[in-house]
Parts: C-alpha cells; sequence; structure tokens
C-alpha cells in the first residue's frame, strides 16, 4: 500500500508541479485577455440571463437556469467543505487566495468550454446531448481524442471522485454519530447501486433541487459566523494574503504548498478548464451558445468566491488546529462545532449526506453520458455500474490521502486531455462572443444564432 500510494504521489506532483499548474494559470489568463475579461466586463449579463424565460423549451429539454442549477448542484459538494479544509490544513491560510485567483481568472476557461459544448451539442431521444467528447470528434475532428476524454471523465467522476465523496460520508458520519465506516459505505453503495440501475432520472430531479436549498442554508450559516465575528475579519484577511505571500512561507516552500493546493482544491471544487460542467451545459435549450457558457461562468464564482470563502472563514475564524492533525471534513466539522456548539458537527454531517450523495449520482451520469459516447453496447454499460458501486465501497474503507491521491491525478489527465481541445478550438468560441456582443450593441435584447453567420463553423454542427 506504501508503495502504490508513494508511486500515485510521485506522478501527482510531476503532473501537477510541472505541467497543470502553468497550464491552467496560463489558460485562464490567455482566455481572460483574449476575450477582453469576459468574465468581469459580462457580470451583469450573467447575472441577466438567470432570469432570462425567453427560450421555450420542449417538454423534456431543460433551460439556461436548469442547466446552471444541475451544474452548480454537482459543483457544490466535497469541495466545498472538505476541499478547502484539506487545502488550508496541507497549503495553508494562503491556499485560500490561489483559490480565489483560480475562480476569478478560470471562470473565462467555464465560459470557453460550455460555449462550445452548446456550439457543438447534438439532438438525443428527448434533449440535446454534449461535451467535450463531442467537440473533441466535431470540432477537431478526432474521435480517438474524444474517446480517451470519455474514458478519462467516466474514470475520475464515476470511480475516483465518486470514492473522495464516499471517504468523505462516511468520515463525517463516523465523527457526528459514531457509524463505523465500513456500515456507513455498505449502505451508501446499496443505495447507489439502486439509483443507477433504476432510478436516476428522478432522483437527479430530487437532488438538483434539495442541493441549491441547502447550500444556501450553508451560505446563510456562514454570513451569520462572518457577521458574528466581523472584529475578527480584518485579521483573517491578514493572514491569507500573508501566508500567500509571506517571506517566512517563502523560505519554507509554504508559497508553492498553498499555490498548489488552492488551484487543485480550487479546480475540484468549481471544475473550471476540467470538461465536466460542459456535459450539462450542453443540454441546455438556448437562443445562442454563449448564454450558456456566461452561465457556467457564474457558477465559477457562485461556487468558490462565495461558498468556499464561507467554509474557509468558518474554518479560520474558529480557532480549529491547522497543524494538519485533524483534515478534510472533520476540520471543518471541528471549526463549526467551535463556533455553535455540537449541533455543528451534525449539520455538517447531514449537509456533506446531502451534497455528496446527489454529487456521486450526478458523477455517475457524467460518466454513464461519456460510456454511451463510446459505445451503445449495453453490457459495457451494466458492468460501468458495477465497478462504479465498488468503487463507492473502496472510497469507504480507503484513506483520506489514498482517496484524494487518486482523484487528483485522474483528474489531471482529464484537465489536460480538455484544455488542449479548448485551446484549438477557442477561436470558435471568441467569434461566437463577438457575434453575442456585436447583437447586443445593435439592441437586440436575447441575441439569437445563426450558423450562417460564421461559414467556417456551418457543415460541423447540426443544432443551430
Amino acid at each position: 500500500m506504501e508503495l502504490t500510494q508513494q508511486t500515485i504521489n510521485t506522478l501527482n506532483d510531476l503532473l501537477w508541479t510541472y505541467i497543470l499548474i502553468g497550464l491552467l494559470l496560463g489558460c485562464a489568463l490567455w482566455f481572460t485577455f483574449r476575450s477582453r475579461f469576459v468574465q468581469f466586463r459580462l457580470l451583469g449579463e450573467m447575472i441577466r440571463l438567470l432570469g432570462d424565460s425567453t427560450a421555450k423549451t420542449a417538454e423534456k429539454q431543460i433551460s439556461s437556469f436548469q442547466a446552471f442549477a444541475v451544474s452548480l448542484a454537482s459543483r457544490v459538494g466535497t469541495g466545498n467543505l472538505a476541499g478547502v479544509a484539506t487545502a488550508i490544513a496541507v497549503g495553508g491560510p494562503g491556499a485560500v487566495f490561489w483559490m480565489w485567483i483560480i475562480a476569478l481568472f478560470g471562470a473565462s476557461s467555464a465560459f470557453i468550454e460550455s460555449t462550445l459544448a452548446q456550439l457543438y451539442k447534438v439532438k438525443g431521444k428527448d434533449s440535446f446531448i454534449g461535451g467535450p467528447a463531442y467537440y473533441m470528434e466535431r470540432g477537431l475532428g478526432k474521435r480517438w481524442l474524444g474517446v480517451l476524454f470519455a474514458v478519462l471523465i467516466a474514470i475520475t467522476f464515476g470511480f475516483a471522485f465518486n470514492s473522495v465523496q464516499s471517504n468523505t460520508i462516511c468520515a463525517a458520519w463516523e465523527s457526528a454519530f459514531g457509524i463505523k465506516s465500513s456500515y456507513m459505505g455498505v449502505f451508501i453503495t446499496i443505495f447507489t447501486l439502486i439509483i443507477i440501475f433504476g432510478g436516476i432520472q428522478r432522483i437527479a430531479k430530487v437532488s438538483s433541487i434539495i442541493v441549491p436549498a441547502m447550500a444556501l442554508g450553508y451560505i446563510v450559516l456562514a454570513f451569520g459566523i462572518v457577521i458574528f465575528n466581523l472584529n475578527k475579519l480584518p485579521g483573517v484577511f491578514e493572514m491569507i494574503i500573508g501566508n500567500a505571500f509571506g517571506w517566512e512561507q517563502f523560505v519554507g516552500g509554504g508559497v508553492g504548498a498553498a499555490l498548489m493546493q488552492g488551484i487543485k482544491r480550487g479546480l475540484f471544487s468549481n471544475e473550471a478548464g476540467m470538461g465536466s460542467a460542459p456535459n450539462v451545459a450542453a443540454t441546455a435549450s438556448t437562443s445562442h451558445p454563449v448564454k450558456q457558457g456566461l452561465i457556467q461562468a457564474l457558477g465559477v464564482f457562485t461556487d468558490t468566491l462565495i461558498i468556499c470563502t464561507c467554509t474557509a472563514f468558518i474554518i479560520l475564524f474558529s480557532g480549529a488546529p491547522l497543524d494538519s492533525s485533524i483534515n478534510g471534513i472533520q476540520l471543518t466539522q471541528q471549526a463549526l462545532t467551535n463556533e455553535i456548539g455540537e449541533i455543528g458537527t451534525i449539520f455538517v454531517a447531514l449537509a456533506i449526506l446531502l451534497f455528496a450523495f446527489s454529487s456521486i449520482i450526478g458523477n455517475y451520469y457524467y460518466g454513464e453520458a461519456n460510456i454511451r459516447f463510446i459505445t451503445s453496447k449495453r453490457y459495457i454499460l451494466q458492468l460501468y455500474r458495477v465497478l462504479v458501486g465498488g468503487m463507492v465501497l473502496f472510497g469507504a474503507l480507503a484513506s483520506l490521502d489514498l482517496a484524494w491521491s487518486l482523484a487528483d491525478i485522474t483528474m489531471g489527465c482529464m484537465t489536460l486531455c480538455n484544455l488542449v481541445a479548448i485551446i484549438l478550438l477557442s477561436r470558435q468560441a471568441f467569434l461566437l462572443l463577438n457575434d453575442y456582443v456585436s447583437q447586443k450593441k445593435r439592441g437586440i435584447k436575447s441575441p439569437v444564432f445563426d450558423k450562417n453567420t460564421i461559414p467556417e463553423l456551418k457543415d460541423k454542427i447540426e443544432s443551430w
């Protein structure tokens, strides 16, 4: 086991230290400058679009807002409660600053990938389908790359991320109620298999209602704690900024740890540039691809700048130990207990059950959608479902470090694959953005995309 953990850690260091950190920041900065700061310039338009009900959808199709809600339900989960705690425990308070940075600039990457997913979506049986595998196949003309991505996302979300979700649920419930991880793991696995073999659509609809409601409750609680500790707020900001850039941390290597943990945990939470949210973004029925790109960029802000920051403030206000003696969800529970008493541990356990279990189902959807891209053979899908259940049980029994390390390496490979594709196709997203802004300047309240306006694209797309 030690050898396996050491090998995984070595691969993680290589992938994240020398490849992905620079590529993620480079892409985020390039997309930001090339789009003329789209995520800031059109922030008002993003908010307006959430209330845009002009697009008429068929009964089984979903609107832009519904796609936003589903993707936010997937984003809001373990990364917000446990991932932030892990980043602070391992990388120090400065990791929070780098989570903010990757969200502010990474929102441009979310805009690009979701706009492209909308552009290259195809008509399914009941609604549109699409995502990175489709824009790799249809936009780049490279099905092999689409298949590679589909395999990576099926492994990342169905296996690695679901093991993290299961691990976090079990740790939270063992801390709150003393229930052994093995017992809780079997319970979660059984329910996961029942749902993915039968009622996934119904459960997904319920999750898209429950999770945003729970997220709102968590935000209200966090804001209450911030108001109660308002006098500590300047000190917390000073701690975050000082730890991100301080001389002491620089000499000790703390700046690098903070940067790496902040970006890894930030990406795990908001998924900007990873290639996951576009799978949902593609299903929306809207009049212009840019609309969904803007809405998904707003989702990054909502996830990291609001919900992750809430968790960070709770931890840093509480005086909970940051020496790695406790980590992950248990650190968040300890922090909340310090602030509101024993009910804090129970609240987090219940919240993480809703957040993480709905994420398990959502993660499975990402995997299934991409398995269907690869093959239509039903026995392959059935085998995948069994393996997903197995990984949920594995996550309950594995160590926290191993679960997160597996998630990091598969997330890194998947993100690398998607970033290559959106870099090559980004020019098309910029053309769409120019078309959208041009229509707005002409006084068109709700721009409509006509594929004939960009001749080079009209033979590659089918749903416009």
